[in-house]
């Protein structure tokens, strides 16, 4: 069995953890809407990128109520 030759002081230790946290994802307000969003992504709710639209928005059908 491996065994350390001398103890790993906490203080080296968490110098070598320092790259093991997760990284929050990058987030910008949109200038029309207002919506947080990712850069450079197109904001899906209003199908907009750069001023220009890419995405057609799809209306919404309504549901048959069936008594």
């Amino acid at each position: 069995m491996a065994v350390p030759k001398k103890k790993v002081s906490k203080s080296r230790r968490d110098k070598r953890r320092t790259h093991h946290r997760l990284a929050l994802p990058t987030v910008v307000e949109d200038r029309d809407t207002g919506e947080f969003r990712r850069p450079h992504h197109i904001d899906l709710k209003t199908g907009m990128y750069r001023g220009r639209q890419v995405l057609v928005q799809r209306e919404e059908e309504p549901e048959d109520e069936e008594d």
